[in-house]
């Protein structure tokens, strides 16, 4: 028998997507995720990262090539294995944090037969137990963060879809949720795939990390980060932390310079003389 991070979660196939007749918003591209792993998507802004995770959750039509969930082949949203976490927390701000915690596995068509106590338990997962009461506006954006994370939990779905959870949150923020999420990975054994523009909040997430290339994008490169789960506050202060974050500013450098126009390129090279500052 396979050890789960052997096996298959997605695998994706030559996929390529256009907007229009013009706009090739993803190059041909394959990947395999593999179960139980947490991988990084990262790139210049417009390379596809968000594209290919909607390819993967069934959210835009597979125009080429193909994806396959767990041996099933998508053809639209696969709510019974698929969740997703937004950068918009996305709750219903007229229910409390326990009823939009509920609400996720009743459009799923689940039994409403022992709801209560999985909503629970997934918000005592996210540190809200005390807040489930409470509605939407009364919480920070940080704590609606959990809240979405937690109503996914509720879901029980074997994989999360994350497009930039925590990218309208602040920098201290954002480093709490990821260590919550790297325990309740280490914990839940779920298949994630997260977008992120962090060089530092890929490495300290990811098992591995997929680097684009500049629009039409696809993946350049695969880093992998080997690291047990849960990661600590001291993994981000240690040298393999440092090497891997400045290995991702390396491949993603030339590709940044890509995306600007020759102005601009001319004019960050004579900015600091061809060297591009840390």
């Amino acid at each position: 028998m396979l050890h789960p991070m052997q096996e298959t979660a997605i695998e994706i196939r030559d996929v390529a997507h256009r907007f229009g007749s013009e706009t090739t918003a993803l190059s041909p591209t394959s990947l395999t995720v593999r179960r139980g792993e947490l991988l990084c998507l990262i790139g210049p802004s417009g390379c596809g990262k968000s594209t290919l995770l909607n390819l993967m959750g069934g959210l835009l039509p597979i125009q080429t090539g193909s994806v396959t969930v767990m041996g099933e082949k998508v053809a639209g949203p696969m709510p019974h294995r698929i969740s997703f976490v937004f950068q918009e927390s996305t709750l219903m701000p007229w229910y409390t944090v326990l009823q939009n915690i509920e609400l996720g596995p009743i459009f799923q068509g689940a039994s409403k037969a022992g709801l209560r106590a999985r909503a629970e338990a997934a918000l005592q997962a996210v540190g809200l137990s005390e807040f489930a009461n409470h509605f939407p506006s009364q919480l920070s954006g940080g704590m609606r963060q959990r809240a979405a994370l937690a109503r996914v939990l509720c879901l029980d779905t074997d994989i999360i879809l994350m497009d930039e959870p925590f990218g309208a949150l602040d920098e201290q923020t954002r480093m709490v949720l990821g260590e919550d999420l790297s325990v309740l990975l280490s914990r839940t054994g779920k298949t994630i795939v997260f977008v992120t523009h962090s060089l530092g909040e890929a490495v300290f997430l990811a098992d591995r990390v997929a680097v684009f290339s500049a629009r039409p994008g696809t993946i350049k490169t695969i880093v992998e980060v080997n690291a047990p789960h849960p990661r600590t506050p001291e993994f981000v202060t240690s040298p393999e932390f440092a090497e891997l974050r400045n290995r991702l500013y390396t491949e993603l450098h030339e590709e940044i310079r890509r995306t600007m126009g020759p102005g601009m390129r001319a004019a960050a090279a004579g900015a600091d003389g061809g060297r591009v500052q840390a």
